[in-house]
């Protein structure tokens, strides 16, 4: 039994669901949902302002530069413009106009840095607050919140991960019920959630009672934590095929109107799907834009790649003000790091995690102000330095999540939601 035992944790429940459904089933959306559990509804931790999360990240790293904090006559600029703003002496990039004219409704922090100056290490910083270590994985954010604060929906995941990319922390040593789903391509929204052609209501239903059956025989013999997730996750699965929730995911609902508004490219239309999702209370949602590894032809790729996350995220901003849920909805901006002062040879900018910039809008947040400042050149930080743990302490404050409660992994070792950071009391609202 013990084998047995130690054998289940081995298969994944991905792999499980794929096959099990496909072939008791006959629907094939339920690997999508290998980390979906019933969540226990935890309290809420008091004092949190924003009860949801729109988690915009820029894989790759976005050159500050040439976006949030411009260096003007410094002789690092290269031919990326300025333009003025409603915050007086504060400049942004020509290639966001958008966002200049609302920056009295966000916080730019300008101090940021981070200890890690390669892709995959800085990713997972920024998303966990810990370097990569060979002998455990941390959780992301969305994951520290569905643990922290409970799913609000019952209906539909309380995190998903929109375009993130294979390589994202997940639920780490948290349980997978904690994990994201995964949304590969928007206008698909979550493929195959019907069910197989050829099979009916009534075979669909004799299906799941013989599924059930066998799986609390197997339960009661094997009554391991995993086994039992096997079957919260169907639950979880049908509950939302069977849910108006479903609708959520379909940006076709939209009129046209409002989806040219964000921008008819993915990223656009991920932000889209993230309003639509957060609309119907899910608690976490990462909209991932990659692209921004600059070493070549920055000043070519920079205006086309500025110009789509302008349109998307002064849409999203306005959309969610429109609609009365920025009061209650916490947007963030950020990168792994930024991008050098020093344009190579290539013309382009290379990995720079010295000073970089992020952005937070809605719940909890001071509007029209700047935290901090790197150099004159954006080179290193010159004022108020800010480290990633101090970036996602702040994100956790602003949610109500406690930055000192310790959370046990398997093996009894304890962690905090943003390891040593402290939070950034001057932009709390």
């Amino acid at each position: 039994m013990n084998e047995i035992t130690r054998k289940s944790d081995e298969i994944t429940r991905r792999n499980f669901a794929a096959t099990l459904a496909r072939r008791c089933l006959g629907v094939s959306m339920v690997p999508a949902f290998a980390g979906l559990a019933n969540q226990a509804c935890a309290a809420a931790a008091s004092g949190g302002k924003a009860d949801r999360v729109i988690y915009l990240y820029m894989s790759g790293g976005m050159s500050h530069l040439d976006t949030l904090d411009p260096k003007p006559n410094t002789g690092v600029q290269g031919p990326t413009k300025t333009i003025k703003t409603p915050v007086p002496g504060v400049l942004l990039s020509e290639h966001m106009p958008s966002l200049a004219k609302m920056l009295k409704q966000v916080t730019l922090i300008r101090s940021l840095s981070s200890d890690q100056g390669a892709h995959a290490p800085g990713r997972y910083l920024a998303h966990t607050s810990y370097s990569p270590r060979a002998t455990i994985r941390h959780p992301a954010m969305g994951a520290w919140m569905l643990h922290e604060l409970g799913q609000k929906n019952k209906n539909i995941p309380g995190n998903i991960v929109v375009a993130g990319g294979s390589n994202h922390p997940g639920a780490g040593y948290m349980d997978l019920k904690y994990g994201p789903l995964p949304i590969g391509d928007v206008s698909t929204g979550i493929p195959n959630s019907e069910l197989l052609k050829g099979v009916t209501e009534a075979q669909f239903n004799k299906r799941l009672s013989l599924v059930s059956k066998f799986g609390k025989r197997f339960y009661d013999l094997y009554p391991h934590k995993k086994v039992k997730g096997y079957g919260e996750m169907y639950s979880d699965a049908i509950r939302l095929m069977r849910s108006d929730d479903l609708k959520a995911f379909d940006i076709t609902q939209e009129d046209q109107k409002t989806r040219d508004k964000y921008g008819k490219d993915k990223f656009g239309q991920g932000c889209l799907l993230a309003r639509r999702l957060i609309e119907r209370d899910v608690r976490f949602v990462e909209v991932g834009y990659g692209g921004w590894d600059t070493h070549n032809d920055n000043f070519d790729r920079i205006p086309e790649k500025v110009p789509v996350l302008d349109k998307a995220l002064s849409a999203l901003l306005q959309d969610l003000k429109t609609r009365g849920l920025l009061s209650k909805t916490l947007v963030v901006l950020t990168s792994e790091f930024g991008r050098s002062p020093k344009i190579n040879e290539r013309s382009g900018r290379d990995h720079h995690p010295a000073a970089f910039t992020a952005m937070l809008a809605g719940a909890g947040v001071k509007q029209g102000y700047i935290h901090g400042a790197s150099d004159k050149i954006g080179h290193g930080v010159d004022k108020d330095p800010v480290r990633v743990p101090d970036f996602n302490a702040t994100i956790a404050t602003i949610v109500g999540i406690d930055t000192k409660k310790e959370v046990f992994s398997a093996t009894r070792r304890p962690f905090t939601v943003a390891d040593d950071g402290e939070t950034v009391a001057e932009v709390l609202a």
